[in-house]
């Protein structure tokens, strides 16, 4: 199957290119940005000799009869209407960005943009694979998740599934590498202030907030507003969510974990680790695993959730084309066997 990448000069654009060109069943029609005309190498220099395409402009008629998927790896506030620039055509769409993952109201409070067209938004599934493949395999147009959301909805799933926890009881302490900030330059980013550094951002602003709240309300009605905060980390990729839960019954770890064994145990990509041991980010780098720990305290009552993703792979480019590997009918895991890199 033909696929083009639109967005290519960013992180998760190189992503999908490094995933891409060794997929099975997918090949790499054409790769596009704003930056026409010029050798991708030349942007990432890693490529050269590996992938030798010149970037090309945007046109979606064109792109439409040539590839079968589209991947839109542009930042929020333009992925919305590229996707729209695509209904209708016959082709599948996959977008990255935040555009098509909350209502218009939502939308406009939390990304500070203008909203998407409202149909687009109402007909994206939510590419949650792990818990909307059905849905996924039929769609037209993917929202792929967040990299927080994916990372924290995956290790609170199956306890808000079963009603175990206080639905008012959710924090989420959450910590991403700086690649999580795209590539522009900005200061908090840089070498001197992010290296040796640790920094909280957007508290109780995160824009991701309400993506996580939505997903928990369509697991469980009587989840309430949870806490979120962001911490950035001196490393280049990774996340790690710390999640503590109340919970309503009194159940000791090994019986949660066994919840969570149960729940995916046929997940190719969520590895639940034994009990008394808890993943780091280093363990699912370069990879689209996402590793989950747990402990119950029955001190307190209240279950803390460890779970790590790279951002880059489950948390935006591996999960898209694991999005993309479901609605084409592939092998979930086609061209996703990566090794964790270590160390």
């Amino acid at each position: 199957m033909n696929v083009s990448i639109i967005g290519t000069t960013g992180y998760g654009g190189a992503e999908l290119l490094r995933i891409l060109k060794q997929h099975p069943e997918f090949n790499i029609k054409s790769i596009h940005s704003t930056k026409d005309n010029i050798p991708i190498w030349t942007e990432y220099p890693h490529l050269y000799g590996i992938l030798d395409e010149n970037l090309q402009g945007i046109d979606s008629d064109q792109i439409a009869a040539q590839s079968d998927i589209v991947f839109l790896a542009t930042p929020s506030g333009i992925s919305g209407k590229l996707a729209e620039d695509f209904s209708g055509k016959d082709v599948k769409v996959i977008d990255l960005s935040g555009d098509l993952r909350i209502p218009a109201q939502a939308y406009q409070k939390w990304y500070k943009h203008a909203p998407a067209n409202e149909s687009l938004v109402e007909k994206a599934v939510y590419g949650l694979p792990e818990w909307h493949r059905r849905e996924i395999a039929s769609a037209e147009i993917i929202s792929n998740p967040g990299c927080f959301p994916t990372a924290a909805l995956l290790s609170l799933a199956p306890v808000v599934n079963e009603n175990l926890i206080r639905p008012d009881s959710v924090v989420i302490d959450a910590k991403s590498g700086v690649s999580g900030a795209g590539r522009a330059l900005s200061r908090t980013t840089s070498y001197a202030e992010a290296n040796e550094n640790l920094r909280v951002y957007k508290v109780n602003q995160h824009q991701h907030t309400p993506e996580i709240e939505q997903q928990l309300m369509k697991w469980n009605s009587e989840m309430k507003p949870i806490t979120f905060t962001t911490h950035l980390l001196p490393i280049t990729r990774g996340i790690m969510t710390t999640s503590y839960v109340q919970l309503t019954k009194e159940y000791t770890s090994s019986q949660i974990l066994e919840l969570y064994q149960s729940v995916y145990e046929n997940q190719p990509f969520v590895r639940i680790r034994p009990e008394n041991t808890f993943p780091s980010v280093k363990e699912v780098a370069g990879s689209n695993f996402c590793d989950i720990g747990i402990h119950m305290d029955s001190r307190t009552g209240r279950l803390t959730i460890v779970s790590v993703i790279d951002n880059l792979m489950k948390g935006a480019a591996g999960q898209a084309v694991q999005n993309a590997n479901i609605i084409s009918g592939c092998d979930e895991a086609a061209g996703l066997g990566f090794v964790p890199l270590y160390p």
